[in-house]
């Protein structure tokens, strides 16, 4: 089954190349010398607290997906990606998009004139990847049942596995947690049984390190998903599922399309388990504090 409808799209496409456009908002912000605290909502919000914030001169940044939000109202200044609205309840593309335009006011920011052009080919290379990996994906999924689901990560990919662990909580009423993978081989690792999928996102930098983890996993019984750029032997032995980028770039680079497969995975699961997972139960596009 291929991923159409509102999960067609989970990373954005050619568009995001272009986010350093000089009319685009992330320069505009950047011209203007913005020293921020950025505030990311793909949705409306009240944004009471902004007031106090003006109050104490504290600059702040805005980035939503939602036209006339109340948060770009409340903000001194606001980078827009009305592309990216989510018409699901659960966060795919808009994530994506909020961390490539961060990268991208970044690059801008240290001087990087050759981030764009990166995030372009990385965007036309993914896109080849994409139905395939969908398919393995599902076809994992299917083969696999698990009673829980533990997602492990060093550095900058920390916070993927972060949010790899909220989407497959989201999307499949699934029991997720999410480790440091030099962490996990102590104590947590007490949970892991042939019921248990470990995630690892594997870093360039640390890969030795965190690939001997994988493979301690592993052997313990685990059932191992590797997300990785460029894979050796010995991380092909230990994965019962494998998604290699293969991309030319920095691996700063790598982070939004690292994630989609953590995406899919919280996809086909709560299909699985015949839910929607664009309409998690108990969920609201807003939390509204009073």
């Amino acid at each position: 089954m291929a991923v159409r409808g509102l999960r067609e799209q989970l990373l954005p496409g050619r568009s995001s190349g272009h986010l350093l456009d000089p009319d685009d908002p992330p320069a505009r912000a950047h011209a203007a010398g913005v020293r921020a605290a950025a505030v990311s909502a793909p949705c409306d919000a009240r944004g009471g607290n902004f007031a106090s914030r003006r109050d104490l001169a504290l600059p702040t940044l805005g980035i939503t997906c939602a036209a006339d939000s109340l948060l770009e109202r409340a903000c001194d200044r606001t980078i827009r990606l009305l592309a990216a609205d989510e018409k699901s309840m659960v966060m795919t593309r808009s994530v994506t998009s909020m961390l490539l335009a961060l990268q991208s006011l970044a690059s801008k920011k240290s001087q990087s004139t050759d981030f764009p052009s990166i995030i372009e080919r990385l965007a036309n290379h993914f896109a080849q990847r994409l139905q395939p990996l969908a398919a393995h994906v599902e076809a994992f999924v299917a083969a696999h049942s698990f009673a829980d689901y533990i997602f492990l990560a060093q550095g900058p990919f920390y916070a993927l596995a972060r949010e790899a662990s909220l989407k497959a909580t989201e999307m499949s009423c699934s029991y997720s947690q999410s480790f440091h993978t030099l962490e996990f081989r102590h104590g947590p690792k007490a949970i892991v049984s042939s019921e248990t999928c470990l995630t690892f996102f594997l870093s360039e930098n640390g890969l030795q390190a965190e690939a001997e983890v994988l493979a301690e996993m592993h052997e313990l019984g685990g059932v191992t998903i590797a997300i990785c750029n460029r894979a050796n032997e010995a991380i092909r032995r230990s994965s019962d599922l494998l998604f290699e980028l293969a991309f030319d770039g920095p691996e700063l680079a790598t982070l939004a399309p690292f994630i989609v497969p953590a995406q899919l995975l919280g996809f086909f699961t709560g299909v699985k388990k015949n839910l929607n997972p664009d309409a998690p139960k108990n969920l609201s596009r807003v939390v509204i504090l009073d």
